[in-house]
C-alpha cells in the first residue's frame, strides 16, 4: 500500500535530468510541469508531477492522485499487480495509459502507528509505476502496489511497484512486457525512522 510520498527541488532536478537524456521532445510543456514542484508531502486527492507517454516521447504533467469511486464513494488510489488486468476499473490504463510517479521517498505506518520513511540509497529519486484515467475533470492516476519485499515486510505486506530508471522507457512503450513487469520484485529500499536506527538493506 502507498497512501502518501514526498516530492522536493532535488525530485524536480532529477526528473528534469531524466526528460532531457531521453530526448524529451516537447521540453517547454514538461519544463513549465516540472518548474511547478514545491517541496512538500502528496497525498490522495492531491495534484501531483507524474510521467507519461505523449506522440512518442515521455512528458511531465500533472495528474490527481486517485480514481472517483463508485457513486463518487471514495477516492482509489492504488491498484494491485495482481489483479489490476481483471479489474474493469484499471484494466484499459493497464493496456494504454502506463505512467511514473516520482518521488524523492514514499512513507509507510507499521500496526503500532509509526512512520516509515523508504527511499532509494543509491539514488535520490525513486519511480512507482501507475496508471493514468481521464475523467471529466481532468487527469487521475493510481499507484501500482505488490508484495511486499524484504526492505518493506517488518513494516507492511504490500509497497509500490518500483521502476529501475532504464526500465521506464519500456513501461510506458513496450505493452509486450506490461505483465512482466507486474511480476517484477522492487528493489531493496532503505528504511529510516524517528523510533530506531536506520535500517539499511
Amino acid at each position: 500500500m502507498c497512501g502518501r510520498y514526498y516530492v522536493d527541488d532535488e525530485t524536480a532536478r532529477e526528473i528534469e535530468k531524466l526528460l532531457w537524456q531521453m530526448g524529451e521532445r516537447k521540453r517547454q510543456e514538461s519544463l513549465q510541469a516540472v518548474s511547478r514542484i514545491a517541496a512538500g508531502d502528496i497525498y490522495p486527492g492531491k495534484a501531483a508531477p507524474v510521467l507519461s507517454a505523449k506522440d512518442g516521447s515521455i512528458t511531465c504533467g500533472w495528474q490527481h492522485w486517485g480514481f472517483p469511486g463508485f457513486e463518487g464513494k471514495r477516492l482509489i488510489f492504488n491498484a494491485r499487480c495482481e489483479s489490476a488486468l481483471e479489474k474493469p476499473m484499471f484494466r484499459d490504463s493497464i493496456l494504454h495509459r502506463r505512467i511514473v510517479i516520482p518521488a524523492a521517498w514514499f512513507y509507510e505506518w507499521n500496526p503500532r502507528k509509526e512512520k516509515n520513511i523508504f527511499c532509494r540509497s543509491d539514488m535520490p529519486i525513486l519511480f512507482m509505476a501507475g496508471l493514468g484515467r481521464q475523467y471529466e475533470d481532468g487527469e487521475h492516476f493510481v499507484i501500482l502496489t505488490t508484495a511486499a519485499n524484504a526492505s518493506m515486510e517488518p513494516v507492511h505486506d504490500r509497497m509500490p511497484l518500483i521502476l529501475e530508471r532504464q526500465e521506464i522507457a519500456e513501461w510506458m512503450f513496450r505493452d509486450a512486457k506490461t505483465e512482466s513487469f507486474l511480476h517484477k520484485t522492487p528493489c531493496l529500499l532503505e528504511r529510516k525512522t524517528d523510533y530506531e536506527q536506520l535500517s539499511l538493506f
